[in-house]
């Protein structure tokens, strides 16, 4: 599927699909250079790429993820490289990769954003990259595509899954109806800057109590959607609570305890 491709399949479904798609793009690796760095809040470190690198990139939905391609011990940078099926041949072994969700992406600029955490391997790095260092990025593979036709939409996140979230609302029209619920650790990430929409109600809750929050919440009017993303146990509760009630796409950006986590 070319680029052209997947954005029409995606527009299509966004505007009047009935069901969620996994939609596939062409996956590249890029290498684009560190425009900014900025604290978004005292945990949530924001990275701007920028320039040419980024030529022939493409995201059409909230959730697109890039993986970063992170240099060997000894500084070696081994990246994958483009095939005629439009995937990527990576080298052996697999240097180390960490996904995140592309936060926004317009023209010649990306951000990504950094949980910041001690001993974080992708917090560490970008907390010590400067301006003007070059990144891999491979993708976006493509996500599992949402309508966006709903009455309703309920999002559940924790820091990881806020800028899937952050950037829906974004895109979103003035007049969208949504309840969105993010958790957080420390008190001073409830500062981060969300787009307002008259029809939108936040609420910040507590590490723990994501699940039984959304649970709690009066059944809205309509068709009615779940987007729910973060730590695997904390929202798993909300995969039974979902089922037979309303559409939803549950995922586990990562799981404690575990490196690299994927709940696909």
């Amino acid at each position: 599927m070319n680029r052209d491709h997947a954005k029409e399949r995606v527009a299509a479904l966004h505007t009047d699909g009935t069901v969620i798609e996994r939609i596939p793009y062409p996956i590249g690796i890029r290498t684009p250079k560190v425009a900014a760095k900025r604290y978004v809040t005292p945990h949530l470190l924001r990275v701007t790429l920028e320039g040419p690198g980024l030529d022939g990139f493409h995201s059409y939905q909230c959730d697109d993820h890039v993986k970063i391609v992170f240099p060997d011990p000894d500084g070696t940078h081994r990246v994958p490289v483009p095939n005629d099926r439009q995937m990527l041949d990576w080298p052996r072994p697999i240097p180390t990769t960490r996904r995140y969700t592309v936060r926004r992406y317009a023209g010649r600029e990306l951000e990504l954003e950094f949980v910041v955490h001690p001993g974080g391997l992708a917090a560490t790095w970008a907390e010590a990259l400067a301006i003007g260092d070059e990144v891999a990025i491979a993708g976006p593979p493509g996500a599992k595509a949402f309508p966006h036709n709903y009455d309703h939409y309920v999002f559940a996140v924790d820091p990881t899954g806020l800028p899937a979230a952050a950037r829906w609302l974004e895109e979103s029209p003035e007049d969208v109806s949504a309840d969105l619920v993010v958790e957080f650790d420390h008190d001073d990430e409830t500062a981060y800057p969300l787009a307002e929409r008259p029809g939108v109600r936040v609420r910040w809750v507590p590490r723990s109590l994501l699940a039984a929050t959304v649970m709690e919440l009066p059944p809205a009017a309509g068709r009615a959607f779940l987007f729910a993303a973060g730590e695997a146990d904390g929202i798993r509760p909300l995969r039974a609570w979902s089922k037979n009630r309303l559409d939803h796409l549950v995922t586990g950006y990562w799981k404690r305890g575990a490196a690299d986590h994927a709940d696909d």
